[in-house]
């Protein structure tokens, strides 16, 4: 089951043509006793021919302590989504250092959105990460964060603080959560929720054209009680791929994927923490408004 993204369509980890995702057996000690596991004929790792791999993984006996170079591990999730989100963040300051709320600062907004998505969607197509591509998504974006940030807080001042201290928590939480084991990622759970994120954002689509041509005024999206409500459902729809991200990170270090695979982490961990702040700032908004 390919993991993906709320924005974006995304790749998980891979080898060659194999696919590590959630139609693989978890990590190591997991396959023992769980049904999930037991009995899938793609339990297999899908990193066997890389020499690094954890091979003991597949067959469900605990890890060996295997030879770690080139092998993906959790510091190199950490340093390159630092890396990524320390990008994103740079971006956002200088945008609003740097660009007035103005009509010009709104169309180089929407330019920097276009390109990051641009860049984003190569980069979803391409076999292999690029951190070129990956932080140029995360420059671009920034800009665009970084606008819509300034904009929302010449009106609703100090709504950018609260959106990051709402990710925060948000993202805390749902790690805290998946630790401890509240919330298992089966195959089920992630079909089941893409496919409630994919008529989420048909939805969303739809309701855009229908504000676009004058059919509605801000529809689903307006700043009321209905959309503080698709506000919230959005925010759980991105706690939701933070857990399908945390689950492809812990399979893609126990099978020992590439280290360059830690570039595609980061990139799905950024993708998953812009959409939860954007929603978060929109959410702050509409709560603002009705203060």
């Amino acid at each position: 089951m390919r993991s993906s993204n709320p924005v974006f369509s995304r790749r998980g980890f891979s080898r060659d043509n194999g696919y590590a995702g959630f139609n693989t057996a978890p990590q190591a000690g997991y396959a023992q006793g769980n049904p999930y596991a037991q009995g899938n004929p793609h339990a297999q790792n899908p990193y066997a021919q890389n020499p690094y791999a954890r091979t003991d993984v597949q067959n469900g006996a605990p890890p060996q302590a295997p030879v770690t170079a080139d092998r993906m591990t959790m510091d190199d999730v950490v340093v390159r989504s630092a890396l990524t989100l320390g990008t994103v963040a740079v971006g956002a300051v200088l945008a609003w250092a740097l660009l007035p709320v103005s009509g010009t600062s709104y169309g180089l907004a929407a330019g920097s959105a276009l390109i990051a998505f641009v860049l984003a969607m190569v980069q979803s197509f391409k076999r292999t990460p690029s951190p070129a591509l990956i932080l140029g998504y995360a420059a671009f974006e920034g800009v665009f964060l970084g606008v819509i940030s300034e904009m929302y807080n010449s009106r609703w001042s100090g709504a950018p603080f609260q959106a990051v201290l709402g990710t925060m928590a948000v993202s805390g939480a749902t790690l805290l959560v998946y630790k401890a084991g509240w919330i298992r990622v089966t195959a089920r759970y992630a079909r089941v929720g893409i496919a409630i994120a994919i008529a989420f954002m048909v939805v969303m689509a739809v309701n855009l054209l229908l504000v676009a041509f004058g059919v509605a005024d801000g529809g689903l999206r307006s700043f009321g009680p209905l959309g503080a409500i698709i506000g919230i459902f959005a925010i759980l729809l991105g706690a939701f791929f933070l857990t399908l991200d945390f689950k492809q990170i812990e399979d893609g270090i126990a099978y020992g994927a590439p280290r360059n695979e830690s570039w595609l982490a980061a990139f799905g961990l950024t993708m998953t923490l812009v959409w939860i702040y954007v929603e978060m700032l929109r959410l702050v908004a509409i709560f603002s408004s009705n203060d």
